[in-house]
């Protein structure tokens, strides 16, 4: 499986974004991924955040998310159907082993 973290992408994104899987990044790195979310949906690559040890608000981010990773503290349920993210989990394992 083709994982590409966010620290890793080119200056050409939309390139770099061609033949992965998966575009991993943390949640602290939101902010200034908002055109790697974009490609990523024209590339079909599937877009998870690693959200733990980071403040989480919700946003229009959500919509290009398909795995959202949490600390254990976290209402997984709430914010999956609050968020509308195909799969919401709290888990320590790292994760690239949580990707499908």
């Amino acid at each position: 499986m083709n994982v590409l973290h966010f620290s890793d992408l080119g200056e050409d994104i939309r390139a770099s974004l061609q033949g992965q899987r998966w575009l991993v990044l943390h949640g602290s790195q939101l902010t200034e991924a908002t055109a790697a979310l974009a490609f990523s949906e024209l590339e079909d690559v599937l877009v998870a955040v690693d959200h733990r040890e980071a403040a989480l608000e919700l946003g229009l981010w959500v919509r290009a998310v398909h795995l959202l990773v949490v600390d254990e503290s976290m209402e997984v349920e709430r914010l999956q159907r609050e968020s509308g993210i195909t799969r919401v989990i709290a888990s320590a394992l790292p994760i690239e082993e949580l990707l499908w």
